[in-house]
């Protein structure tokens, strides 16, 4: 508890504020860990670090929660050991639900028959753990806090927003999505003032100089606590402080913030996940791990289009290159990395150089449709990217899986589903936002989902197949979540490095994987003094004679036991 208000103290101590707005809220902390959390079992803190993800929009999925309680079983088969429901909570659905407009209520379209709390109790029962979406940054313009805010300078919620008189404030600030929003400010004819925002006009930010806002979206946490979830996935933390003259991002209390959260979260009960949405370079995402005390998780933006230019180009060199220790800093041990090939937004291209994006680009966009931000990010599922090729989509999973971290995976993927124009015509007539992501948040059709499934040469039944081996793999083989990670080098014929050739070993304690993949679309025949070493095949579990050479066809994949 002391540390809580030395955290505080540290955020607001030069504020000349009201002294009880942190004993209130620390009394309230004490009742409710005594009647919610006092009688905890034991469990596994670091949770975070063996699950496979699978994220969706509940809607998209199959309807609402009774239909995702319906396909449970189906996940499970999958390997699916955690859900990350994208944003589920009240909302105008301006912008797929990151806008948001009560943060203590599931919207009514999700629920059918079923309330959150037996979501979250069905899943349970199957070892499946339940993580969303809570933007941090900004919540809906249709808020009641911002809607009671315009209507009085005298509302208690005046000063839960930023508000100016002209547009200069914060102005080192960059615009986010550039092509969509041309200013960080929006004119409110009702208030005759600009309000402040960072995403989309409909999204004002919250003012975290306002201690009451803290204590409020920490609430909100507490609350959702209570009723079973177990992690949040921290949207847009990185702009949470504004501080002028500076670009408004990574500021110092902006951690601050962050560690006074989590301080909460572990008051009541550790092992609750943060999980830091900061698309940053690493040397920047890694602080919010800060000392073990702020989030558990973050994503590793810049190594995803890297996995993509690897393919693009044939060659490990990128791969190695984002993973190297200049590039990516060690973690603290109870941090993960969560990895993805795609995400709910698109293949962002912000954290490479100008020279990669454009190879990038180049090479993956298919279709001027798919572009996003002005050439800075790709809306395109992973199958369109890499046109149904079966061994091409099992490459980039491959890679996935077992590089570094958590895996992700994205609804409709795990059937190669592919880009939904239709849903991007709709979706961008209703909300007057062209907005190319919506390609990728089309609903899963079930009915051909299950014709393909019966189709044993569909892609949707090879590549479901194929995640099925790779999660069962992870499962077993805790070298994957939690092992070191060593790239190695093969050599060809003539005793040259083979750059075509991406491998690595993940080693933990008495578990030890040599992951081998061909990158390019020309079988490739290498050789090493590990390759004498391997006893069995991880995926197929196939015993394999000791040889220091192997070949690989076009695109192959191999995962080896060491010294089984």
């Amino acid at each position: 508890m002391n540390k809580i208000v030395k955290i505080y103290n540290e955020i607001y101590g030069d504020l000349n504020l009201p002294k009880d707005f942190i004993k209130v809220f620390n009394e309230e902390l004490i009742n409710i860990k005594a009647k919610h959390f006092s009688n905890n079992k034991d469990k596994d803190k670091l949770w975070y670090k063996d699950v496979v993800i699978y994220s969706m929009y509940v809607d998209l999925f199959n309807k609402n929660m009774d239909g995702l309680i319906d396909k449970l079983d189906e996940l499970t088969e999958l390997g699916i050991t955690c859900l990350w429901l994208l944003p589920i909570l009240e909302s105008p659905m301006k912008d797929a639900g990151f806008d948001i407009s009560d943060y203590e209520k599931v919207r009514d379209d999700l629920l059918g028959t079923s309330d959150f709390e037996k979501v979250i109790e069905e899943a349970h029962k199957r070892g499946i753990k339940i993580i969303f979406d809570i933007a941090m940054n900004h919540c809906s313009m249709e808020h009641k806090w911002f809607q009671e805010a315009r209507l009085s300078k005298s509302s208690k919620y005046r000063d839960f927003f930023i508000w100016s008189d002209n547009k200069d404030k914060y102005s080192d600030a960059r615009i986010i999505f550039k092509g969509l929003c041309s200013s960080n400010w929006e004119f409110d004819e009702l208030t005759k003032q600009y309000y402040y925002h960072r995403f989309f006009e409909i999204q004002p930010d919250l003012n975290y100089r306002n201690p009451e806002v803290l204590l409020s979206m920490t609430k909100i946490l507490i609350n959702w606590k209570i009723k079973g979830i177990d992690g949040f996935r921290a949207d847009a933390v990185p702009f949470i402080w504004k501080e002028e003259g500076t670009i408004c991002e990574n500021l110092p209390k902006t951690h601050k913030v962050v560690q006074f959260m989590r301080a909460v979260l572990d008051y009541l009960e550790e092992g609750t996940l943060l999980l830091a949405e900061a698309c940053q370079p690493p040397k920047e995402v890694v602080t919010y791990f800060g000392n073990e005390d702020e989030c558990q998780a973050a994503y590793h933006f810049p190594v995803m289009p890297r996995i993509y230019r690897a393919l693009a180009e044939e060659s490990k060199e990128a791969i190695e290159t984002s993973l190297s220790s200049e590039f990516t800093p060690n973690i603290p041990d109870s941090c993960q990395w969560f990895m993805f090939l795609r995400c709910h937004d698109e293949l962002t291209l912000e954290m490479v150089t100008p020279k990669e994006r454009k190879i990038i680009y180049d090479y993956y966009v298919k279709n001027q449709l798919w572009d996003f931000r002005e050439g800075e990010g790709i809306s395109a599922r992973v199958s369109e990217l890499f046109e149904f090729n079966v061994d091409r989509i099992k490459l980039a999973y491959s890679i996935m899986f077992t590089l570094l971290g958590t895996p992700i995976i994205y609804y409709g993927d795990e059937y190669g589903k592919g880009n939904d124009v239709k849903y991007f015509e709709e979706f961008s007539a209703m909300t007057g936002y062209k907005d190319s992501r919506y390609l990728v948040r089309g609903p899963i059709k079930w009915e051909q989902v299950d014709k393909d499934m019966n189709n044993k040469n569909s892609v949707a039944y090879k590549v479901n197949k194929m995640i099925k081996q790779m999660t069962a793999a992870r499962k077993k083989h805790l070298a994957f979540a939690r092992g070191s990670l060593e790239f190695v080098s093969l050599t060809s014929k003539n005793g040259q490095d083979n750059r075509h050739i991406l491998s690595y070993i993940r080693e933990y304690k008495a578990d030890k994987i040599l992951v081998i993949q061909n990158l390019s679309g020309v079988k490739q025949t290498v050789s090493s003094d590990l390759l004498g070493e391997i006893t069995t095949e991880v995926l197929t579990d196939k015993q394999r004679e000791h040889q220091e050479t192997i070949t690989l066809n076009p695109y192959d994949i191999k995962w080896f036991n060491i010294n089984d």
